[in-house]
């Protein structure tokens, strides 16, 4: 037996050996690559590692969007209502993470990404046509649609549909703290349907889909459809927190007030909550900014930075405003004026320095506060968490400020400016001008649009819910459910 294991192994040595040798002389056989060959694949491996790195950072900040509305934003806002209403924000926040979703994949996405009309997208990407893989039987392989194909970096088209669509999410979910504690969560559903098609799906196409607000770049001989010039709105200053905060003060105001509002006390039920959800969204919003290049590059570290920076300086702004007119500073301040510094510099986050974005955290901080106090009380509207105070008051001077301190040293230059200045700290004022008119025009378009939804919603399904409901609490009349159950 051991004569037969010595003899087996011999023979199995050999015959290793005879591969090893027939394997080293087909090799030495090969034609070795030419130099251009070499150069072809080290581009070809330069590239697919950058596709790699861009995609794996807009996957990521796709997430940190998607985390920003739930939990982020839902415990954010819950914790700002009574009690009896936890669940009902909640419910909003997760019911809109899937209708929105349904809406961006079926429509929503072709209609303010498709297409080169100034006014709104075309069928290009309905029913993600165009955008999914598919097999191509010419190169018998499965083919993925790529975004800024050409340009010095992409990313699969599937994966900017999905970075786009959660901003489609939270934007109408920023308003739902405006009427909270008292519409009906049918009439809601509608109007967030319509209010997603009629008003964020062409303004963001008129900002980012090169409709009538977008950024002419600043060379000899460029022309497109932006008015003045257009603007520029890096993550959303206009698209998202201009068009939810002023629609959130029209919702505000053809609603009317909560019953009780002004004469019985409505303390939030449970600032840890608040709390917890306003750091979710701090960390949420670097994807929300800095993901907005589109890229893992030195313009998405800069936006990065001033992100964090601007919202440290809101949050000591806002309750350094309250130390001194209230003499103590609360955690309720440091929150929202942490928020209110991440929505002033949403748009200006690709174009600004660190330094500005302190100056703008600091502005904004003492703006807002003012804007939930002062303004609030002095017209006496009820939005209920200050969706408008801190979003569209905030949005608002962060598309001015842009104009202020967007500047050559940031921009990038092949895009925006070609080397030229950019904002009014390089000398130039033609995109203040700008600015404003995308202001105005985002303002008027979010206004109008929603009161006439509203008004027509009020007529055929009535808006709030019933009195003895709205005393009870949305978690019950709405849900059938109780968030707090002690047993």
């Amino acid at each position: 037996m051991h004569i037969h294991f010595q003899s087996a192994v011999r023979f199995f040595c050999a015959l290793s050996l005879l591969l090893l040798t027939g394997s080293l002389l087909a090799q030495g056989a090969a034609k070795p690559p030419t130099p251009e060959e070499r150069m072809v694949k080290v581009e070809t491996d330069v590239k697919d590692a950058a596709l790699a790195g861009h995609n794996a950072w807009m996957l990521t900040s796709s997430a940190l969007v998607l985390f920003m509305t739930a939990p982020g934003l839902a415990m954010f806002y819950s914790g700002l209502v009574r009690k009896k209403n936890v669940l009902g924000v909640m419910m909003q926040c997760v019911f809109l993470m899937g209708l929105m979703t349904v809406i961006w994949g079926t429509y929503g996405y072709s209609l303010a990404f498709g297409g080169t009309d100034k006014y709104i997208g075309n069928a290009d990407y309905l029913f993600m046509k165009g955008v999914e893989r598919h097999f191509d039987a010419a190169t018998n392989s499965v083919v993925t649609p790529m975004f800024n194909e050409g340009q010095p970096f992409q990313i699969p088209r599937l994966t900017h549909m999905l970075f786009q669509g959660m901003f489609f999410i939270i934007t109408p979910a920023l308003i739902c703290g405006a009427f909270a504690e008292r519409m009906k969560f049918s009439t809601m559903v509608v109007f967030m349907i319509l209010w997603g098609t009629i008003v964020y799906i062409p303004l963001a196409h008129w900002v980012w889909g090169g409709g009538i607000l977008a950024f002419v770049p600043l060379k000899e001989g460029s022309t497109g459809n932006g008015i003045a010039g257009g603007a520029l709105d890096f993550a959303g200053g206009t698209v998202v927190h201009i068009s939810s905060g002023v629609s959130a003060l029209i919702c505000a105001l053809v609603m009317g007030k909560r019953l009780g509002y002004g004469t019985e006390p409505m303390p939030p039920h449970n600032l840890t909550y608040t709390v917890l959800g306003a750091a979710m969204l701090w960390v949420g919003w670097f994807g929300f900014n800095a993901g907005s290049e589109l890229a893992s590059d030195g313009l998405a570290a800069s936006a990065f930075c001033v992100t964090h920076f601007a919202a440290a300086a809101g949050a000591l702004s806002w309750a350094t405003m309250e130390w001194i007119t209230r003499g103590k500073p609360s955690v309720l301040g440091a929150a929202s004026g942490l928020v209110a510094g991440l929505v002033c510099i949403t748009p200006a986050s690709g174009y600004v320095q660190p330094m500005p974005a302190i100056a703008m955290g600091i502005a904004v901080g003492i703006v807002c506060f003012l804007a939930c106090t002062k303004l609030k009380s002095t017209f006496g509207y009820d939005d209920s968490l200050d969706a408008f105070g801190v979003h569209g008051v905030g949005g608002t001077l962060g598309a001015i400020l842009t104009g202020v301190f967007a500047t050559v040293h940031v921009c990038d230059t092949a895009l925006v400016s070609d080397g030229k200045p950019v904002g009014l700290i390089d000398g130039r004022h033609q995109l203040l001008i700008g600015q404003l008119v995308a202001v105005v025009v985002t303002w008027v378009l979010a206004a109008v649009a929603t009161f006439i939804i509203l008004k027509i919603l009020d007529v055929t399904m009535g808006l709030r819910v019933k009195r003895d409901d709205e005393m009870q609490g949305l978690d019950l009349s709405q849900h059938g459910e109780e968030g707090y159950i002690f047993i």
